[in-house]
């Protein structure tokens, strides 16, 4: 596969097939406060459950699967390192309500999950398992290495070149990509989508909870800020 782009992962995974076609450039044109200049993203706040090295690790790969370009900022810059950590720590990271009993065999894509490890344990083994090939090939940490690098160990997971004995390093790759996209669209108080950067790409303002005087105002520019669930500031400050 070949490295995928904001444009890519925006189509394929967010907008889906039938809104596929419609450009980007339209829907950011929509909200003009979504061309507003970037603000720098707050500090990140306390990691729940990754490690620093482990931190380092999904900031860099997040970093290359929804990359900065020319539309705005990328995964990197939305904080999804951090959205993830929080998602790691929480019910997802330990399956909860997830059956995550035997047997254990080789399924097939229709049967879903079938792993013994629950995502935090299947994160933190993939990484460890990924950071150590990468450092007996190039001396040097996945996050140390140049984008380049980074893409070709990526894409040699996605493709099933890298096989790790007893790391199913590319369902990890997998569940990584669908965790960096909510990430990225996610509500800012999950902890990604810093200062609305995914909202602001696709144009979509936030739950606002009235839209009744804009119904049938087809065309016209929406003025509103952007807003998060729990308010215009909420997931972007420190407390």
């Amino acid at each position: 596969m070949e490295s995928p782009t904001r444009r890519t992962i925006l189509k394929a995974a967010f907008l889906g097939p039938a809104a596929a076609a419609v450009s980007l450039e339209a829907l950011r044109a929509a909200i003009p406060s979504a061309h507003a200049a970037f603000e720098p993203a707050y500090a990140s706040p306390p990691r729940r459950f990754l490690t620093a090295p482990e931190h380092g690790f999904i900031e860099a790969a997040v970093a290359r699967i929804i990359p900065a370009d020319d539309l705005g900022p990328g995964a990197k810059e939305a904080g999804v390192a951090d959205f993830i950590d929080h998602q790691l720590a929480g019910p997802y990271g330990r399956a909860e309500g997830w059956y995550m009993q035997g047997p254990w065999h080789q399924g097939i894509a229709e049967q879903g999950y079938q792993l013994k490890l629950t995502p935090a344990q299947l994160y933190r083994a993939a990484i460890d398992a990924i950071d150590r090939h990468v450092r007996q090939e190039k001396n040097k940490a996945f996050d140390e290495l140049d984008a380049a690098s980074q893409d070709a160990v990526l894409n040699a997971i996605d493709q099933g070149q890298l096989d790790i004995p007893g790391v199913p390093v590319r369902k990890f790759f997998e569940m990584l990509v669908q965790n960096t996209v909510e990430g990225f669209f996610a509500d800012p108080i999950y902890g990604g989508n810093k200062n609305f950067i995914g909202w602001r790409l696709i144009g979509f303002p936030g739950p606002r909870y009235n839209y009744v005087a804009e119904i049938g105002q087809y065309g016209k520019r929406y003025d509103m800020p952007f807003v998060s669930i729990g308010g215009r500031d909420a997931g972007l400050k420190e407390a």
